[in-house]
């Protein structure tokens, strides 16, 4: 996925950012402190996303976004437990997608030099796409359409679509039969 590498610096925040940065943290203690399956838990999880979460979807807490504003998450999507979401660069999880626990996207990282200014891509996971457990989706990857990324692995590089991708760094070992997922 060729997409631009933005820049934000921390430093200069406005308060009304700084603002939404606490009242999201807030709602996501809440919500990894709420019997999940109850209304109560949907609510929140609603307040949070407001329409950037799809219908069908289950977030399974605990979780951990940084500037969760910037995730949309389509329908019928499974997020196991302990998802870390580096979000400022923005993520967008398609529908009908698969994340395992222990799972991290992450879409910023910061500058060598200046560590206070972050350095952000998207990340993309296409429809159906299956992310293993402990995997780690790094700035700047699409995760193609039915793709498979093993457990474990660390994707610093684009997952064409139905390919299998396992290690570190994640390397192609299969492709899938479009045919099965009737595309």
């Amino acid at each position: 996925m060729e997409c631009e590498e933005t820049r934000v610096d921390t430093r200069h925040f406005t308060p009304e950012e700084m603002q939404l940065g606490v009242r999201n943290s807030q709602l996501i203690f809440r919500i990894n402190h709420t019997m999940p399956f109850t209304e109560e838990y949907d609510s929140l999880v609603k307040e949070l996303f407001g329409d950037r979460i799809g219908e069908s979807t289950r977030l399974t807490a605990p979780f951990n976004l940084v500037a969760s504003e910037h995730l949309r998450v389509g329908k019928n999507v499974y997020i196991g437990g302990n998802l870390l979401g580096m979000c400022r660069g923005g993520i967008d999880i398609e529908d009908d997608v698969m994340i395992a626990a222990n799972v991290s996207l992450i879409s910023n990282n910061h500058d060598l030099y200046d560590r206070a200014v972050l350095l952000c891509k998207p990340v993309k996971v296409c429809k159906g796409a299956w992310i293993g457990a402990g995997a780690q989706i790094m700035p700047g990857v699409r995760v193609g359409r039915y793709a498979v990324v093993g457990a474990g692995s660390i994707v610093t590089k684009d997952v064409e679509d139905y390919q299998v991708v396992v290690g570190n760094p994640a390397r192609p070992i299969k492709t899938l039969d479009k045919e099965r997922f009737g595309e």
